[in-house]
């Protein structure tokens, strides 16, 4: 049995202008249970939690802290409540070391000096349980997004949080990361804590939390025991709309159907080496292996992002050798980043710029021919469901679904015969993910050859129609129509072969 609850919103509604994004909300935390928020990009999770933590205020309604209505005017008063939250974007100082970066603005000190000792003990400490082997010195810059995710819980660790609010938290994290993760929090919650977890991830809602709230469209349309909830439900109550057929139908790919892509010896220092496949028009092929595979590296390289070197690429019955991204973009072949916050989007600009900045040639010379710009964004929203409220909305306040659904429109403006796509639903919603299915399955249909590199193994075995595994920069094996398993996939992750990984090439 779950105590009082410790934070509570209380008939919350926020308004951003004439918007209104949240609608009465009610929720209640209580010390010693995980409680899940979930529900589709732009649904209002990230506004309640703002809310709850202290970076933005509530237009109407009340926060409720151990029964008595406050008022936070920052993070900072949030977390001198107790009230820590976790980002989905990394909130750390980029050229600061993890040790600097866990203790910024709270050092210690003896006396008038930093107690340097103590806090790299501390520092230690807090790496260690969550089983993080970085070292304090490092800088955060030089971490994987992996590292600096565990630095992050990490951090908040040390903040000895009444209430921890940890948002999606394991979109970058490997399944051992995960667990260690996982028995963090079930340490946490037996200690005491209040905890908010959002995820896109349903099994790790019902592995990890006791109540789930669930919100569409800025209301909540379920609050109660997680228990009460299968997946399939829960998935069903967030679009409000039957996602039990998740992947669309396969047709298979012709036997007659031509080869339009022929990589040999494909190397990428000190990523892989010597690697060989073919592709077909109207295939999808799935790469699959564990994170550090090479999978990323060797299709940057092959798209010209990064340095490589290849015995041959031939590209449409043409023998190709790209020097820069151009190169591959001109000859039809166009990567889509997994990094869409980084590498993929401007996100202090809107989403017209965004949208056509790789594409300018198509929009004039000299001078830019804005109308055609806009026609060209008023066609994307339609045809990719972006949903922003705001034609001038900044994209980096857009929800990451959308955000993913505006990247692939600017991909596509470029018009690719090949389209290479990396974690294509990376922290998105179940809805959204099943847009991007349709629509990737619907480009094959059309005769367009994809390629879709995605650690998450559901989506590799219900989206591809042959997958190849790599593992420590090579082709462990390929796998085709029956023998798609996920032992199959496993075991060649792995580097296990036999009589368990039957049709492999």
């Amino acid at each position: 049995m779950t105590s009082s609850p410790v934070l509570a919103l209380r008939t919350v509604s926020k308004s951003f202008g004439p918007v209104e994004v949240l609608h009465n909300v009610n929720l209640a935390l209580s010390a010693g249970s995980v409680h899940a928020l979930i529900g589709e990009n732009g649904a209002g999770k990230s506004t309640t939690m703002k809310i709850l933590a202290g970076y933005q205020p509530p237009t109407k309604g009340s926060v409720v802290l151990d029964g008595q209505p406050v008022q936070f005017a920052n993070l900072q008063e949030g977390e001198a409540a107790g009230i820590v939250m976790i980002h989905q974007e990394f909130n750390l100082a980029e050229q600061l070391t993890v040790e600097q970066n866990i203790f910024l603005g709270r050092e210690l000190k003896r006396g008038l000096l930093l107690d340097k000792a103590e806090m790299r003990r501390r520092t230690r400490d807090y790496l260690a349980r969550v089983a993080c082997e970085v070292s304090p010195d490092a800088l955060v810059s030089s971490l994987s997004n992996s590292e600096k995710q565990m630095v992050e819980i990490a951090k908040a660790l040390s903040r000895d949080a009444r209430v921890l609010i940890m948002d999606e938290p394991t979109a970058v994290l490997t399944n051992r990361e995960t667990e260690v993760l996982f028995e963090q929090v079930q340490t946490l919650r037996d200690a005491g804590t209040a905890i908010l977890f959002t995820s896109h991830k349903l099994d790790e809602v019902a592995q990890i939390s006791d109540q789930v709230t669930i919100m569409r469209d800025g209301d909540v349309v379920y609050a109660g025991e997680t228990a009460e909830m299968s997946e399939d439900a829960m998935a069903t109550a967030m679009v409000g709309r039957d996602v039990s057929d998740l992947y669309p139908s396969k047709p298979g790919v012709p036997e007659d159907a031509p080869v339009v892509l022929e990589v040999e010896n494909l190397s990428v220092p000190g990523f892989a080496s010597n690697v060989s496949f073919t592709l077909n028009k109207g295939e999808i092929l799935g790469i699959g292996g564990l994170i550090g595979s090479g999978r990323t590296e060797l299709m940057e390289g092959l798209a010209a992002l990064r340095p490589a070197s290849a015995a041959r690429i031939t590209l449409f019955d043409q023998t190709k050798q790209f020097k820069r991204p151009g190169d591959a973009q001109q000859a039809g072949l166009c990567y889509l980043t997994e990094d869409r916050k980084m590498r993929g989007l401007l996100l202090e600009r809107g989403m017209r710029e965004n949208l056509t900045l790789q594409n300018l040639h198509k929009f004039g010379g000299f001078l830019i021919d804005r109308n055609a710009e806009e026609a060209a964004l008023t066609e994307a929203i339609r045809e990719f469901d972006i949903r922003s409220g705001t034609r001038d909305v900044r994209v980096g306040n857009m929800s990451g679904g959308n955000q993913q659904k505006l990247l692939l429109a600017k991909v596509m403006l470029s018009e690719p015969r090949i389209l290479i796509v990396d974690e294509p639903t990376r922290g998105i919603d179940i809805g959204t993910k099943q847009q991007i299915y349709a629509f990737l399955r619907k480009l094959a249909d059309a005769g367009h050859a994809i390629i879709v590199i995605t650690s998450e193994m559901p989506e590799l075995i219900g989206l591809a129609d042959r997958i190849m595994v790599m593992r420590l920069g090579e082709v462990s094996g390929t796998l085709t129509q029956n023998a798609i398993t996920e032992d199959a996939i496993v075991r060649l992750s792995m580097g296990l072969r036999g009589e368990q990984t039957p049709n492999v090439a």
